[in-house]
């Protein structure tokens, strides 16, 4: 009986910890009842049972500059996310915190991992959403990891003071995320729940609709097909692929949950063979949930190739084209300080 109250409260403990501290231990400094509790939670968590550790932000750092590196140096957020992914079991990318069961733990340290690199100079980002990786980035990666992880905790420990020096703050506790300047795009991401769990809500012919006047909003010509006796495919047309050439796709739709479900290797390589089948030249897989390693694999191992869109991308593809969501403009005030003279 004492072994499962030990055992209750440890959980009780990891889950409050969970929704204290996204940003992982380091974020939190001794004293504070978050660290307290993370204190006792992987004491007790050692006792009872063995839980595989999610990477704080700060360690992901290197994983981040690895995956930049090996896309020829530069990526998209979600690019560098896929590949860091790619690198971590997959049951341990699908632990997601209990007050947002639709974000991966793991991926959203990874987020932040990629802000932290750009913060301290490991990537340089031209524009949103797109990183480059730096002369440091690259030494980062050429030296031992231990020095190299050591280092990254130098320097971030350093741009925050120096952050907080430069707006006169006080040096509050080291893990408050008002204390973090961040890149716009990792802040809020509340509305992606929101859009999947309300696409989820519609009917399965209702979102082979959405799916096919989503993707006529990127000039495609499409015919909806789906239905019973579609034969794996939803959508059928034209993409453009300039003023005066297009090419035949095939489109297919699966309402998959977006907490919980994958798409299978399996899937990807019927869905190839039917598009095949109508003659398609290439082909879109879309999906609420994500697809596994062994699908993406799939996806580029014949033709016609398949181009997956996973949840979170579609997220993205609904934001650029503003369908059925507004985007409202945000001032950045301090942005235009850098036009004041200066002294």
């Amino acid at each position: 009986m004492h072994a499962v109250r030990l055992l209750r409260f440890a959980l009780t403990v990891i889950a409050f910890e969970s929704l204290a501290d996204p940003l992982g231990s380091e974020m939190r400094p001794a004293g504070t009842p978050p660290a307290l509790a993370a204190d006792w939670g992987g004491l007790l968590m050692s006792i009872v049972m063995d839980r595989p550790e999610i990477p704080t932000y700060r360690k992901l750092v290197l994983p981040v500059l690895r995956a930049v590196k090996s896309a020829a140096g530069s990526a998209q957020r979600e690019e560098i996310k896929a590949l860091v992914g790619e690198t971590f079991p997959d049951d341990l990318v699908e632990v997601t915190y209990q007050n947002r069961p639709m974000q991966s733990v793991l991926l959203d340290r990874v987020g932040w991992g990629i802000s932290c690199a750009k913060l301290i100079g490991a990537l340089d980002s031209p524009r949103r959403g797109f990183f480059i990786i730096t002369s440091l980035g690259e030494r980062l990666l050429a030296a031992g990891e231990a020095d190299s992880e050591s280092e990254v905790r130098e320097l971030d420990i350093s741009y925050r003071a120096a952050y907080r020096a430069s707006k006169k703050q006080q040096p509050g506790k080291a893990g408050d995320l008002e204390d973090v300047p961040v890149d716009e795009d990792v802040v809020d991401e509340g509305w992606r729940e929101v859009l999947l769990a309300r696409l989820h809500s519609l009917s399965p012919e209702g979102f082979e609709r959405f799916v096919i006047a989503l993707m006529k909003t990127f000039h495609m010509t499409l015919e909806h097909v789906g239905g019973s006796g579609d034969e794996g495919i939803d959508g059928i047309g034209l993409a453009p692929l300039s003023p005066v050439l297009s090419t035949r796709v095939a489109i297919q739709a699966k309402r998959y949950d977006p907490e919980k479900a994958t798409v299978s290797r399996d899937a990807v390589a019927l869905f190839q063979r039917d598009a095949a089948t109508k003659g398609a030249e290439r082909a879109i897989m879309v999906t609420l949930g994500r697809f596994t390693k062994p699908a993406r694999d799939a996806a580029v191992a014949t033709t016609p190739t398949v181009e997956l869109i996973d949840g979170r991308r579609l997220c993205d593809l609904v934001q650029a084209q503003e369908f059925g969501i507004q985007v409202q403009p945000v001032v950045s005030p301090e942005w235009f300080d850098r036009f004041e003279s200066q002294t």
